[in-house]
Protein backbone atom coordinates (compact mmCIF):
# COMPACT_ATOMS: atom_id res chain seq x y z
CA UNK A 1 0.00 0.00 0.00
CA UNK A 2 1.11 3.54 -0.74
CA UNK A 3 1.61 5.97 2.18
CA UNK A 4 -1.65 7.72 1.27
CA UNK A 5 -3.49 4.39 1.09
CA UNK A 6 -2.40 3.67 4.67
CA UNK A 7 -3.74 7.05 5.81
CA UNK A 8 -7.06 6.61 4.00
CA UNK A 9 -7.52 3.05 5.22
CA UNK A 10 -6.95 4.16 8.81
CA UNK A 11 -9.46 6.99 8.39
CA UNK A 12 -12.11 4.62 7.04
CA UNK A 13 -11.48 2.04 9.78
CA UNK A 14 -11.94 4.73 12.44
CA UNK A 15 -14.82 6.77 10.99
CA UNK A 16 -16.49 4.64 8.33
CA UNK A 17 -16.78 4.85 4.53
CA UNK A 18 -16.03 8.17 2.81
CA UNK A 19 -17.49 9.70 -0.35
CA UNK A 20 -15.55 9.10 -3.55
CA UNK A 21 -15.19 12.88 -3.81
CA UNK A 22 -13.26 12.87 -0.52
CA UNK A 23 -11.17 9.91 -1.69
CA UNK A 24 -10.39 11.56 -5.03
CA UNK A 25 -9.53 14.87 -3.39
CA UNK A 26 -6.99 13.19 -1.13
CA UNK A 27 -5.54 11.10 -3.95
CA UNK A 28 -4.94 14.15 -6.11
CA UNK A 29 -4.40 17.03 -3.69
CA UNK A 30 -3.19 15.69 -0.33
CA UNK A 31 -0.48 18.24 0.58
CA UNK A 32 2.23 15.60 0.95
CA UNK A 33 1.13 12.45 -0.86
CA UNK A 34 -1.30 13.77 -3.49
CA UNK A 35 -0.65 13.08 -7.16
CA UNK A 36 -0.68 16.80 -8.06
CA UNK A 37 1.16 17.92 -4.94
CA UNK A 38 4.52 16.53 -6.00
CA UNK A 39 7.09 18.22 -8.22
CA UNK A 40 6.34 17.65 -11.88
CA UNK A 41 8.77 14.89 -12.77
CA UNK A 42 6.72 11.82 -13.70
CA UNK A 43 3.69 13.46 -15.34
CA UNK A 44 4.85 12.85 -18.90
CA UNK A 45 4.91 9.11 -18.12
CA UNK A 46 1.17 9.32 -17.37
CA UNK A 47 -0.22 12.06 -19.67
CA UNK A 48 0.59 15.29 -21.46
CA UNK A 49 -1.45 18.36 -22.30
CA UNK A 50 -1.80 20.59 -25.37
CA UNK A 51 0.75 23.03 -23.93
CA UNK A 52 3.32 20.21 -23.93
CA UNK A 53 2.86 19.45 -27.64
CA UNK A 54 4.10 22.76 -29.09
CA UNK A 55 4.24 26.45 -28.00
CA UNK A 56 1.79 27.28 -30.82
CA UNK A 57 -1.03 26.37 -28.41
CA UNK A 58 0.06 29.12 -25.99
CA UNK A 59 0.91 31.57 -28.77
CA UNK A 60 -2.51 31.38 -30.40
CA UNK A 61 -4.26 31.74 -27.06
CA UNK A 62 -1.99 34.67 -26.23
CA UNK A 63 -3.40 36.43 -29.30
CA UNK A 64 -6.89 35.66 -28.00
CA UNK A 65 -6.07 37.10 -24.57
CA UNK A 66 -4.75 40.24 -26.25
CA UNK A 67 -7.99 40.61 -28.18
CA UNK A 68 -9.94 40.21 -24.94
CA UNK A 69 -7.89 43.09 -23.54
CA UNK A 70 -8.83 45.17 -26.58
CA UNK A 71 -12.52 44.30 -26.14
CA UNK A 72 -12.35 45.42 -22.51
CA UNK A 73 -11.09 48.83 -23.67
CA UNK A 74 -7.38 48.25 -23.05
CA UNK A 75 -7.42 48.53 -19.24
CA UNK A 76 -4.15 49.61 -17.64
CA UNK A 77 -3.90 46.16 -16.05
CA UNK A 78 -5.22 42.94 -17.56
CA UNK A 79 -5.08 40.07 -15.06
CA UNK A 80 -4.69 36.67 -16.68
CA UNK A 81 -5.28 33.95 -14.09
CA UNK A 82 -4.43 30.37 -14.99
CA UNK A 83 -5.98 27.69 -12.80
CA UNK A 84 -4.02 24.48 -12.32
CA UNK A 85 -0.89 26.09 -13.74
CA UNK A 86 1.41 23.22 -12.77
CA UNK A 87 5.10 23.91 -13.34
CA UNK A 88 4.30 27.03 -15.40
CA UNK A 89 5.07 25.81 -18.91
CA UNK A 90 2.02 27.46 -20.52
CA UNK A 91 2.56 30.65 -18.53
CA UNK A 92 6.15 31.08 -19.68
CA UNK A 93 5.20 30.41 -23.30
CA UNK A 94 2.45 33.05 -23.21
CA UNK A 95 4.67 35.63 -21.52
CA UNK A 96 7.63 35.03 -23.82
CA UNK A 97 5.40 35.39 -26.88
CA UNK A 98 3.62 38.52 -25.64
CA UNK A 99 6.92 40.18 -24.75
CA UNK A 100 8.30 39.49 -28.24
CA UNK A 101 5.23 39.92 -30.45
CA UNK A 102 2.60 41.84 -28.46
CA UNK A 103 4.62 44.36 -26.43
CA UNK A 104 1.79 46.83 -25.78
CA UNK A 105 -0.39 44.06 -24.37
CA UNK A 106 2.57 42.70 -22.42
CA UNK A 107 2.94 46.06 -20.65
CA UNK A 108 -0.61 45.66 -19.28
CA UNK A 109 -0.41 41.92 -18.61
CA UNK A 110 -0.32 40.60 -15.06
CA UNK A 111 -0.16 36.80 -15.12
CA UNK A 112 -1.17 34.87 -11.99
CA UNK A 113 -0.37 31.15 -12.08
CA UNK A 114 -2.61 29.41 -9.53
CA UNK A 115 -1.32 26.06 -8.32
CA UNK A 116 -2.02 24.15 -5.08
CA UNK A 117 1.31 22.31 -5.06
CA UNK A 118 4.12 24.27 -3.38
CA UNK A 119 6.70 22.27 -5.34
CA UNK A 120 5.09 23.12 -8.68
CA UNK A 121 4.64 26.78 -7.71
CA UNK A 122 8.38 26.92 -7.12
CA UNK A 123 9.02 25.34 -10.52
CA UNK A 124 6.70 27.89 -12.19
CA UNK A 125 8.44 30.82 -10.50
CA UNK A 126 11.82 29.62 -11.74
CA UNK A 127 10.38 29.10 -15.24
CA UNK A 128 9.15 32.73 -15.43
CA UNK A 129 11.76 34.34 -13.18
CA UNK A 130 12.54 37.14 -15.62
CA UNK A 131 8.85 38.04 -16.09
CA UNK A 132 8.30 37.95 -12.33
CA UNK A 133 11.16 40.41 -11.81
CA UNK A 134 9.51 42.74 -14.33
CA UNK A 135 6.19 42.59 -12.47
CA UNK A 136 4.34 40.53 -15.06
CA UNK A 137 4.18 37.16 -13.29
CA UNK A 138 3.22 35.82 -9.88
CA UNK A 139 2.55 32.34 -8.55
CA UNK A 140 -0.20 31.75 -6.00
CA UNK A 141 -1.92 28.94 -4.16
CA UNK A 142 -5.25 30.75 -4.42
CA UNK A 143 -7.30 32.53 -7.06
CA UNK A 144 -7.16 36.32 -6.51
CA UNK A 145 -10.05 37.54 -4.37
CA UNK A 146 -11.05 40.03 -7.08
CA UNK A 147 -10.11 40.15 -10.75
CA UNK A 148 -10.95 43.71 -11.82
CA UNK A 149 -10.48 43.12 -15.53
CA UNK A 150 -9.06 40.07 -17.22
CA UNK A 151 -9.53 36.41 -17.97
CA UNK A 152 -9.58 33.20 -15.96
CA UNK A 153 -8.10 30.41 -18.08
CA UNK A 154 -7.80 26.68 -17.47
CA UNK A 155 -6.66 23.76 -19.57
CA UNK A 156 -7.43 20.27 -18.23
CA UNK A 157 -8.25 21.50 -14.74
CA UNK A 158 -11.95 20.79 -14.35
CA UNK A 159 -11.62 17.10 -15.28
CA UNK A 160 -9.46 16.67 -12.15
CA UNK A 161 -11.94 18.23 -9.71
CA UNK A 162 -13.39 15.64 -7.29
CA UNK A 163 -16.70 13.99 -8.18
CA UNK A 164 -19.30 11.95 -6.33
CA UNK A 165 -20.06 8.52 -7.81
CA UNK A 166 -23.75 7.63 -8.01
CA UNK A 167 -25.96 4.78 -9.19
CA UNK A 168 -29.62 4.78 -10.21
CA UNK A 169 -31.07 1.61 -8.70
CA UNK A 170 -34.76 0.72 -9.07
CA UNK A 171 -35.69 4.36 -9.46
CA UNK A 172 -33.71 5.53 -6.42
CA UNK A 173 -30.46 7.47 -6.53
CA UNK A 174 -27.70 5.82 -4.46
CA UNK A 175 -24.14 6.96 -3.82
CA UNK A 176 -21.04 4.80 -4.09
CA UNK A 177 -18.85 5.38 -1.04
CA UNK A 178 -15.33 4.07 -0.46
CA UNK A 179 -15.02 1.40 2.21
CA UNK A 180 -12.10 -0.73 3.34
CA UNK A 181 -12.45 -4.46 3.86
CA UNK A 182 -10.10 -7.45 3.87
CA UNK A 183 -7.10 -5.25 3.20
CA UNK A 184 -8.46 -3.38 0.19
CA UNK A 185 -10.69 -0.46 -0.77
CA UNK A 186 -14.20 -1.45 -1.87
CA UNK A 187 -17.37 0.18 -3.23
CA UNK A 188 -20.11 0.66 -0.64
CA UNK A 189 -23.64 1.70 -1.69
CA UNK A 190 -25.69 3.97 0.57
CA UNK A 191 -28.18 6.86 0.32
CA UNK A 192 -26.70 10.03 -1.16
CA UNK A 193 -24.55 12.05 1.22
CA UNK A 194 -26.14 15.39 0.31
CA UNK A 195 -29.34 16.60 -1.32
CA UNK A 196 -27.12 18.72 -3.60
CA UNK A 197 -26.55 15.56 -5.67
CA UNK A 198 -30.25 15.19 -6.48
CA UNK A 199 -30.49 18.92 -7.12
CA UNK A 200 -27.52 18.68 -9.50
CA UNK A 201 -29.40 16.36 -11.85
CA UNK A 202 -32.77 18.08 -11.41
CA UNK A 203 -31.33 21.48 -12.39
CA UNK A 204 -30.18 19.98 -15.70
CA UNK A 205 -33.43 18.08 -16.32
CA UNK A 206 -31.50 14.80 -16.25
CA UNK A 207 -33.19 11.51 -15.39
CA UNK A 208 -30.69 8.68 -15.15
CA UNK A 209 -31.39 5.26 -16.63
CA UNK A 210 -31.91 2.35 -14.27
CA UNK A 211 -28.58 0.67 -13.36
CA UNK A 212 -26.65 3.68 -14.69
CA UNK A 213 -23.43 4.61 -12.93
CA UNK A 214 -22.25 8.19 -13.30
CA UNK A 215 -20.64 11.15 -11.57
CA UNK A 216 -21.96 14.33 -9.97
CA UNK A 217 -19.43 17.16 -10.28
CA UNK A 218 -20.51 19.31 -7.36
CA UNK A 219 -17.04 20.77 -6.89
CA UNK A 220 -16.95 21.97 -10.50
CA UNK A 221 -20.24 23.79 -9.88
CA UNK A 222 -18.85 25.48 -6.77
CA UNK A 223 -15.66 26.30 -8.67
CA UNK A 224 -17.31 28.08 -11.62
CA UNK A 225 -19.68 29.93 -9.27
CA UNK A 226 -16.74 31.23 -7.25
CA UNK A 227 -14.80 32.26 -10.37
CA UNK A 228 -17.86 34.20 -11.55
CA UNK A 229 -18.14 35.99 -8.21
CA UNK A 230 -14.47 37.00 -8.22
CA UNK A 231 -14.41 38.27 -11.81
CA UNK A 232 -15.31 41.93 -12.22
CA UNK A 233 -15.19 42.29 -16.02
CA UNK A 234 -13.80 39.85 -18.51
CA UNK A 235 -13.82 36.24 -19.57
CA UNK A 236 -13.58 32.67 -18.38
CA UNK A 237 -12.01 30.33 -20.93
CA UNK A 238 -12.20 26.61 -20.13
CA UNK A 239 -10.56 23.95 -22.29
CA UNK A 240 -11.14 20.34 -21.35
CA UNK A 241 -12.58 17.05 -22.51
CA UNK A 242 -16.25 16.43 -21.83
CA UNK A 243 -19.79 16.82 -23.13
CA UNK A 244 -23.07 18.69 -22.64
CA UNK A 245 -25.26 16.95 -20.05
CA UNK A 246 -27.57 15.50 -22.71
CA UNK A 247 -24.63 13.50 -24.09
CA UNK A 248 -22.79 12.86 -20.84
CA UNK A 249 -25.69 11.06 -19.19
CA UNK A 250 -27.16 9.24 -22.20
CA UNK A 251 -27.41 5.47 -22.72
CA UNK A 252 -23.89 5.39 -24.18
CA UNK A 253 -22.42 6.32 -20.79
CA UNK A 254 -23.99 3.71 -18.53
CA UNK A 255 -20.73 3.20 -16.61
CA UNK A 256 -19.90 6.88 -16.23
CA UNK A 257 -16.69 8.52 -17.40
CA UNK A 258 -14.37 8.21 -14.39
CA UNK A 259 -10.95 6.79 -15.28
CA UNK A 260 -7.56 6.27 -13.68
CA UNK A 261 -4.43 7.07 -15.70
CA UNK A 262 -0.96 5.69 -15.19
CA UNK A 263 1.81 5.22 -17.74
CA UNK A 264 -0.47 6.54 -20.52
CA UNK A 265 -2.91 3.71 -19.83
CA UNK A 266 -6.49 4.19 -18.71
CA UNK A 267 -8.27 1.82 -16.32
CA UNK A 268 -11.23 1.64 -13.96
CA UNK A 269 -9.01 0.49 -11.09
CA UNK A 270 -9.64 3.67 -9.12
CA UNK A 271 -8.29 2.25 -5.88
CA UNK A 272 -4.89 1.19 -7.18
CA UNK A 273 -1.92 3.15 -5.82
CA UNK A 274 -3.70 6.14 -4.20
CA UNK A 275 -1.63 9.27 -4.73
CA UNK A 276 0.42 7.73 -7.53
CA UNK A 277 -2.07 7.72 -10.40
CA UNK A 278 -4.28 10.36 -11.98
CA UNK A 279 -8.07 10.26 -11.58
CA UNK A 280 -10.29 12.16 -14.01
CA UNK A 281 -13.93 12.43 -15.09
CA UNK A 282 -15.33 14.06 -18.22
CA UNK A 283 -16.41 17.67 -17.76
CA UNK A 284 -20.11 18.46 -17.70
CA UNK A 285 -20.19 21.69 -19.71
CA UNK A 286 -23.93 22.17 -19.15
CA UNK A 287 -23.31 22.38 -15.41
CA UNK A 288 -20.54 24.96 -15.94
CA UNK A 289 -22.95 27.03 -18.01
CA UNK A 290 -25.84 26.80 -15.55
CA UNK A 291 -23.87 27.42 -12.37
CA UNK A 292 -21.84 30.12 -14.13
CA UNK A 293 -25.04 32.01 -14.88
CA UNK A 294 -25.83 32.04 -11.17
CA UNK A 295 -22.78 34.24 -10.59
CA UNK A 296 -23.20 36.48 -13.62
CA UNK A 297 -21.33 34.56 -16.33
CA UNK A 298 -22.92 34.62 -19.77
CA UNK A 299 -21.98 31.96 -22.32
CA UNK A 300 -20.02 33.55 -25.17
CA UNK A 301 -19.58 30.33 -27.12
CA UNK A 302 -18.85 26.62 -27.12
CA UNK A 303 -16.85 24.73 -29.73
CA UNK A 304 -14.04 22.27 -30.30
CA UNK A 305 -10.34 22.96 -29.82
CA UNK A 306 -9.96 22.36 -33.56
CA UNK A 307 -12.32 25.20 -34.49
CA UNK A 308 -10.89 27.58 -31.91
CA UNK A 309 -7.23 27.12 -32.88
CA UNK A 310 -7.99 27.19 -36.61
CA UNK A 311 -9.86 30.48 -36.22
CA UNK A 312 -6.98 31.99 -34.27
CA UNK A 313 -4.24 30.77 -36.61
CA UNK A 314 -5.68 31.34 -40.04
CA UNK A 315 -5.31 35.13 -39.90
CA UNK A 316 -1.55 34.94 -40.40
CA UNK A 317 -1.47 31.41 -41.85
CA UNK A 318 -0.04 29.98 -38.60
CA UNK A 319 3.14 32.04 -38.86
CA UNK A 320 3.45 31.78 -35.06
CA UNK A 321 4.23 28.09 -35.52
CA UNK A 322 7.82 28.73 -36.49
CA UNK A 323 10.85 30.19 -34.72
CA UNK A 324 13.56 32.17 -36.44
CA UNK A 325 16.44 30.16 -37.84
CA UNK A 326 14.63 26.84 -37.95
CA UNK A 327 15.45 24.28 -40.61
CA UNK A 328 12.91 22.79 -42.99
CA UNK A 329 13.03 19.58 -40.95
CA UNK A 330 12.11 21.57 -37.85
CA UNK A 331 9.29 23.26 -39.77
CA UNK A 332 7.97 19.83 -40.76
CA UNK A 333 8.07 18.63 -37.16
CA UNK A 334 6.22 21.76 -36.04
CA UNK A 335 3.48 21.16 -38.63
CA UNK A 336 3.04 17.61 -37.37
CA UNK A 337 2.73 18.89 -33.80
CA UNK A 338 0.11 21.41 -34.89
CA UNK A 339 -1.78 18.62 -36.61
CA UNK A 340 -1.89 16.73 -33.31
CA UNK A 341 -3.51 19.77 -31.67
CA UNK A 342 -6.18 20.33 -34.32
CA UNK A 343 -6.78 16.97 -35.98
CA UNK A 344 -10.15 15.40 -35.09
CA UNK A 345 -8.48 12.08 -34.31
CA UNK A 346 -5.85 13.77 -32.14
CA UNK A 347 -6.63 16.36 -29.49
CA UNK A 348 -8.73 18.62 -31.71
CA UNK A 349 -12.19 17.12 -31.26
CA UNK A 350 -11.54 15.46 -27.89
CA UNK A 351 -11.19 18.85 -26.24
CA UNK A 352 -13.96 21.43 -26.04
CA UNK A 353 -13.69 25.17 -25.47
CA UNK A 354 -16.23 27.00 -23.33
CA UNK A 355 -16.02 30.80 -23.30
CA UNK A 356 -18.01 32.79 -20.73
CA UNK A 357 -18.06 36.54 -20.20
CA UNK A 358 -19.12 39.05 -17.56
CA UNK A 359 -19.59 42.79 -17.91
CA UNK A 360 -18.47 42.70 -21.54
CA UNK A 361 -20.38 43.64 -24.65
CA UNK A 362 -21.18 40.78 -27.01
CA UNK A 363 -18.59 41.78 -29.63
CA UNK A 364 -17.23 38.61 -31.27
CA UNK A 365 -13.73 37.33 -30.56
CA UNK A 366 -11.65 35.68 -33.27
CA UNK A 367 -11.27 32.35 -31.51
CA UNK A 368 -15.00 32.15 -30.88
CA UNK A 369 -15.98 32.57 -34.53
CA UNK A 370 -18.63 30.02 -35.39
CA UNK A 371 -19.12 29.00 -31.77
CA UNK A 372 -22.54 27.90 -30.58
CA UNK A 373 -24.03 30.65 -28.38
CA UNK A 374 -24.94 28.05 -25.73
CA UNK A 375 -24.06 24.52 -24.69
CA UNK A 376 -27.34 23.20 -26.09
CA UNK A 377 -26.55 24.84 -29.44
Amino acid sequence: MTPLAELLADRIRRFGPITFADFMRECLYHPVHGYYSKAEFKRFADYYTSADVHPIFARLLARQFAEMWETLGRPEEFTLVEGGAGAGRFASQVLDFCEAKLPVFYDALRYVAVERSAARREQATVCSKRHAAAGHFASSAEVPAHIVAGCFFSNELVDALPVHRVLMESGALKETFVGFRDGKFVDTLAPVSTCAISEYFAAQNITLHDSQHTEAGLEACDWISEIGRRLGRGYVLTIDYGHPASDLFDEHHMRGTLLAYQNHRASEDFYSAPGEQDLTAHVNFTALELWGKRSGLETAGFTSQTACLLALGQGNEFADLYDEGQTEAEHTKARLQLKMLIHPEGMGERFQVLAQRKGVCASPLTGLAGMSPSISG
